[in-house]
């Protein structure tokens, strides 16, 4: 992506594609139409095809741009081969890939079960190599691409019983500058957003508890938990040419959480 506009043309991304993974619901769902209205034909991305379908048709009519969705398990190699190959067929190799499909298993580091273990390593970390490694190729030969981690303020911060959980993030955050090792001759960037504690459908429950809600306020210089909206600035500056510049790094949006004790 050469020949950097100026000023605000720079984050407009008419023209480029873009897949998110785990995007029919949640963070993923806001980047998407994020995304979407800031210009770019959007690829959907979830474990089911109504509701993947479903939100790509609700994108698409909030912002007037087209919206695909493909549906495919982002833990299997060969799975997110004819994955891309569908997206490849819609939308060819997407300028933009946001490695946003994850979960949370929470358990005391004595109790930790083998499977929630894998499940953490799988969806969190094994993805991310998966998706970058099939993407990559198409990027290399056409000279440029976004490819862009939604890891956690857990990737630099532990609480107890997510041991496992900030071991997967921190993992992203250096799979993420060996992206940009191999990648930036390339012409490509690979960069990450970290968020803080954001208020989503799967942290409702801990939202709604008072005692762990008023500690996320406290902690948190901003006083408050985060908006999926307040993500999309970052996200489209790291997917449009106004971070051609940027490789390698890690973005916190947690409200000032990882600068103060």
């Amino acid at each position: 992506m050469t020949g950097v506009p100026g000023g605000l043309a720079a984050f407009d991304l008419s023209g480029r594609t873009a897949l998110i993974t785990g995007s029919s619901q949640g963070i993923g769902r806001t980047l998407a139409e994020g995304l979407a209205g800031a210009g770019a034909t959007v690829v959907v991305h979830g474990r089911g095809a109504a509701k993947a379908s479903a939100a790509a048709s609700e994108i698409a009519q909030s912002t007037g741009t087209v919206v695909h969705s493909v549906v495919f398990d982002v833990t299997d190699s060969q799975a997110v081969d004819a994955g891309i190959a569908e997206v490849e067929r819609l939308v060819g190799t997407p300028d933009i890939v946001v490695n946003n499909a994850g979960v949370q298993r929470r358990a005391p580091i004595a109790e930790f079960a083998d499977d929630d273990w894998e499940a953490l390593v799988q969806t969190n970390l094994a993805s991310v190599f998966h998706l970058s490694r099939r993407v990559s190729a198409g990027m290399i030969a056409r000279g440029s691409g976004k490819i862009i981690q939604i890891g956690s303020v857990q990737s630099q911060l532990a609480r107890p019983s997510i041991a496992a959980y900030a071991a997967t993030k921190g993992a992203v955050v250096m799979f993420t500058k060996g992206l940009c090792a191999d990648l930036a001759p390339h012409g490509i960037q690979a960069n990450a957003i970290a968020p803080g504690y954001f208020a989503t459908e799967l942290t409702r429950p801990l939202v709604e508890d008072e005692t762990f809600s008023a500690w996320v306020r406290g902690r948190t210089p901003a006083g408050r938990w985060g908006d999926t909206r307040d993500l999309v600035g970052a996200l489209v500056f790291l997917a449009s040419s106004a971070s051609d510049f940027v490789n390698g790094q890690t973005l916190f949006v947690d409200g000032g959480m990882t600068a103060v004790v």
